[in-house]
């Protein structure tokens, strides 16, 4: 197999901008979660030995053919489904949400496996039909694929996720070549939806949404009708981020964690610690990484020697693109308070394992490419 392999095409770069994403991470979870400035942080520890065990992983699968896995796609869908049906049946409740299961003493959420693991399959799936990608008959069967474990998650309840989901499948859809026919209707249907559910959602009556994702929605379109305590969530993260100014407060120097300012900081505002006790600078630096990964990401997926690998990695940056985006509009105020992990950042090692997953096969993908990219 390693004959098969130009090893000068191994990307270590990507690799080196992982590292340091995590390891900012790890800072920023320690900060977030610890008691004092000498102790240790248990979080922080999990976050730790669950990414060099993530990391031994991706070094694997990057040796592994990405058409190798590929040839498992429907298992892979069916045991997704299987593992989100075991949510339902015999999950783990936490915060009002039941989106967890323990197998073998291991708590972890299925949702999170759930984004790497629709990648895989529908960018095998729409790669062998890619003659058919523009056939009425073919998007209707392909949205029922997406629409099952889309629902299956919403249930959990968890917006954010089946939102990631969503997006996933429409990257995909336009990345094989979807006419622009399709894309018109989509959006003449889409965008008077998206007003239309605003507006619904705030009606005294309304049965679809639940009570904490309605109460979110109207504090962020009507601040000034929301008690400090709807909105004091936003508006501390907003004022660490503000107060850490240009170079931060310093580490252990932050409020947020010390006086219990954020439920959970370590995991949907980590960001918020990040800006308090390293300030703009900090916060760029996260940026920055990010963008760096997405645009290396981009650039192994256009010497991509086939539509499979392309649709792979363009689904796996749209999972970073839109996490990134929501995890830090939330932090500084710019959208609704929804729940989800700043990529490589966030604590929980569910999240981490899938991004891991991902960068090792791209990796693999990156192997393969037609070219040696420095």
């Amino acid at each position: 197999m390693f004959r098969d392999y130009n090893f000068k095409k191994y990307d270590f770069f990507l690799i080196l901008v992982v590292v340091a994403l995590v390891s900012i991470g790890i800072i920023a979870i320690g900060s977030a979660t610890q008691i004092n400035t000498t102790g240790l942080s248990k979080f922080r520890n999990k976050q730790l030995y669950g990414f060099i065990l993530f990391f031994i992983m991706m070094i694997a699968l990057s040796i592994i053919n990405y058409h190798f896995i590929g040839k498992f796609y429907w298992f892979i869908y069916v045991f997704n489904i299987i593992l989100l049906l075991a949510v339902r049946f015999v999950g783990v409740e936490n915060h009002n949400a039941v989106r967890w299961i323990v197998i073998a003493g291991i708590k972890f959420q299925p949702s999170e496996l759930s984004k790497i693991m629709m990648v895989i399959f529908f960018a095998k799936y729409i790669d062998k039909n890619k003659e058919k990608i523009n056939n009425l008959i073919f998007l209707l069967k392909t949205s029922v694929l997406v629409i099952i474990p889309t629902f299956l998650i919403y249930k959990q309840p968890d917006l954010s996720t089946s939102l990631v989901i969503l997006v996933i499948f429409v990257v995909l859809l336009f990345v094989a070549g979807i006419s622009y026919k399709y894309v018109a209707i989509a959006l003449l249907i889409t965008v008077p939806l998206i007003f239309a559910s605003i507006w619904y959602i705030q009606q005294p009556n309304q049965t679809i949404f639940s009570p904490h994702q309605v109460k979110r929605v109207k504090n962020f379109f009507h601040p000034e009708l929301s008690s400090k305590s709807d909105t004091w969530q936003t508006d501390h993260s907003i004022q660490a981020i503000g107060s850490g100014q240009l170079y931060g407060k310093g580490r252990y120097k932050g409020t947020i964690n010390k006086y219990n300012y954020l439920p959970e900081p370590q995991t949907d505002f980590i960001y918020s610690i990040i800006g308090e006790e390293g300030g703009f600078i900090a916060c760029s630096i996260v940026l920055a990484l990010l963008l760096l990964l997405i645009i290396k990401c981009l650039w192994i997926a256009k010497d991509s020697v086939d539509l499979y690998g392309m649709l792979i990695i363009s689904g796996y940056v749209a999972i970073i693109l839109f996490q990134t985006f929501v995890n830090v509009g939330v932090a500084t105020g710019l959208i609704p308070n929804t729940g989800i992990p700043l990529p490589f950042i966030s604590y929980g090692l569910s999240s981490l394992l899938t991004n891991m997953i991902g960068i090792g096969i791209i990796l693999n993908i990156g192997l393969h490419r037609k070219t040696i990219n420095y």
